[in-house]
């Protein structure tokens, strides 16, 4: 075995087998695991390969999100004064400057391979096994295959695959024209060998009968773009893989499958979904357990919290952001005319019906919300898009928060942590100096609005865990997928429909009377796409669709207009240096 990300002779994991919570007794175990052997046992093998969905790939900042969504209109991590530099390789992502030495896009390509490559040992493992559970392991391992699989074409336009069962076997490149129609002809054949969601003891951290159908729905919507991404325009009605009608007809049928399933439902309160307790969600049909394994520091990560909070900006006494992240003007301004939103942005009330408005006129707030594990007081910032001088609780010399006399957590006018004179204004301009750059000075650092759609669990630290579920399917995903589908059939009743379903099954908080929010009265093209943001955004979602959208190679924010052959990254170089298996991607 040549290739130096397929060659894992020895892997010693940890394993939590809470990813397979309710059908092993297993805790925690450590395996010895060589590709193709009979080591693993077919539990162990499989949760291995769901752990690796965390452990980085889906759940940090700095790999699949990156590229899926610093690649955007949506996100953007600029260098703040000394901060964030890194040698340019977050700012590359956004200028599109990125090249096959870029370490986000070797290190998200390692990452998708070790799932690649764990997901084969699991197939292994369940091969060779007479358990009981035999046929629903081995359907689930090679679901997960194909979802990384898939993740790795969309990506990078290939993704390397060997006979599992042949430790012998040649690497085969899998390329992303040819493969995506084997792997929606994989997956639908899987079907009826796996669980039906809360069967079997499974759940939504478990590859499903209806992660399958959702799977399913995102691979034939993006087929068109994958057998041809650098393509002018794109063939959505194709005739489909399987069975009768064209792509987005199958796109419609699978999506019908988890939107009349009862164990779906949306919820009014949208930022649920992206709550520590979002595990309780009705929308959850593929996520990445986080909640179980946090303590324990196997594969959770706090960072799509984390990122976009300032410094100074602290939920406990223990913990602060990072100032890093924020949305670009472009999606920010995509909001005008929609602050009402229920998606947009939503208030936090205290259990005694105090409001935190986050405008100057909050003195303080009650401190008997507790971070779990530590006891100490937990200042709860709102959520969504955050604009604006910002405010919060300050930290004494002592180590605590500052506190009034009866007991309550002061809040304050909050100023930058590391220019204590600059106010933590979020602006939504950025004004780099140089506009190809996304560089701030020192003085420069409060700039951009920042999101914080994802809860902050204080629980583990800043950045090192979360308990927070991370969805990379939810229903409100697939309403999406089906009403771009019902729009390029030609049937924008139908679309529009579906969007206003979004729209108005959501509602704010009691704040704003719970109103829901508002139907729209026509859909184009343009409105669909800045619908699918308000829907998705911050969740790896944004690539795919400014591709589908025709959007992806625009001039923006410190990026100039670019080539097709950016709508997929580079093979790593010191991929090539190790394998005579690639070929480099054109325009590299």
């Amino acid at each position: 075995m040549r290739s130096n990300f397929l060659n894992i002779n020895k892997i010693i994991l940890s394993i939590a087998a809470m990813a397979l919570m309710g059908c092993t007794n297993l805790d925690e175990k450590v395996i010895d695991e060589v590709l193709g052997s009979e080591v693993a046992d077919p539990e162990a093998a499989l949760a291995a390969a769901y752990s690796q969905l965390g452990e980085g790939t889906f759940v940090d900042h700095g790999s699949v999100f990156a590229l899926q969504e610093y690649s955007t209109d949506e996100a953007i991590l600029p260098t703040r004064g000394s901060d964030w530099g890194d040698g340019g390789k977050w700012r590359a992502m956004h200028e599109f400057t990125w090249d096959a030495n870029s370490d986000v896009v070797k290190t998200t390509w390692n990452q998708l391979n070790f799932g690649i490559t764990k997901s084969l040992t699991a197939i292994s493992s369940a091969n060779k096994s007479t358990g009981a559970n035999k046929a629903l392991f081995l359907a689930e391992a090679k679901g997960l295959l194909a979802y990384y699989t898939y993740t790795t074409i969309d990506l990078f336009g290939q993704a390397p695959y060997r006979d599992p069962d042949n430790i012998n076997a040649p690497i085969v490149i899998r390329k992303a024209d040819t493969t995506i129609d084997a792997l929606i002809t994989e997956v639908t054949g899987l079907i009826p060998n796996l669980a039906d969601i809360k069967t079997q003891n499974t759940h939504a951290g478990r590859f499903t009968k209806q992660a399958a159908y959702a799977l399913l729905a995102d691979m034939y919507l993006n087929r068109a773009v994958l057998k041809n991404k650098t393509a002018g325009t794109f063939n959505f009605t194709e005739q489909a893989v399987n069975g009768g009608g064209n792509d987005m007809d199958k796109v419609i049928e699978y999506c019908n499958l988890l939107i009349n399933n009862p164990n779906f439902s949306l919820e009014s309160n949208y930022f649920h979904n992206f709550d520590i307790n979002n595990d309780t969600s009705k929308e959850m049909i593929f996520t990445i357990v986080q909640k179980k394994i946090a303590s324990s520091d196997k594969g959770s990560d706090n960072d799509l919290a984390y990122m976009s909070m300032e410094r100074s900006q602290k939920p406990s006494p223990d913990n602060r952001g990072t100032n890093a992240s924020c949305v670009t003007p472009e999606f920010y301004y995509s909001w005008n005319g929609n602050h009402d939103d229920p998606r947009f942005q939503r208030t936090y009330q205290y259990e005694d019906g105090t409001w935190f408005r986050n405008d100057g006129t909050d003195v303080s707030v009650p401190s008997t919300s507790k971070v779990e594990g530590t006891g100490k007081p937990w200042f709860h910032f709102n959520r969504g898009l955050q604009v604006g001088q910002q405010y919060g609780p300050k930290i004494l010399q002592n180590g605590n928060f500052d506190m009034t006399a009866d007991g309550r957590i002061k809040v304050f006018k909050l100023f930058t942590e590391k220019n204590t004179t600059l106010a933590a204004d979020f602006t939504p301009e950025l004004n780099f100096d140089n506009p190809s750059e996304a560089v701030f000075t020192q003085a420069q650092i409060n700039r951009g609005v920042r999101n914080f759609k994802f809860e902050f669990d204080p629980g583990y630290g800043n950045n090192g865990t979360s308990g927070m579920d991370v969805p990379l399917y939810r229903l409100g995903t697939i309403y999406m997928m089906r009403a771009e589908a019902y729009f390029r059939n030609g049937n924008i009743a139908a679309a529009l429909a579906d969007v206003n379903k979004l729209r108005t099954s959501r509602t704010r908080e009691s704040l704003y009377n719970n109103a829901p929010g508002v139907a729209i009265a026509s859909l184009d093209a343009n409105t669909l796409f800045k619908e699918s943001g308000y829907e998705l955004y911050w969740e790896m979602y944004r690539r795919k669709a400014m591709i589908r959208f025709g959007k992806f190679d625009l001039p923006g924010t410190a990026k100039s207009t670019s080539q097709p052959y950016r709508r997929i990254f580079p093979i790593p170089q010191a991929t090539l240096d190790a394998s005579n298996d690639f070929t480099q991607n054109p325009g590299y």
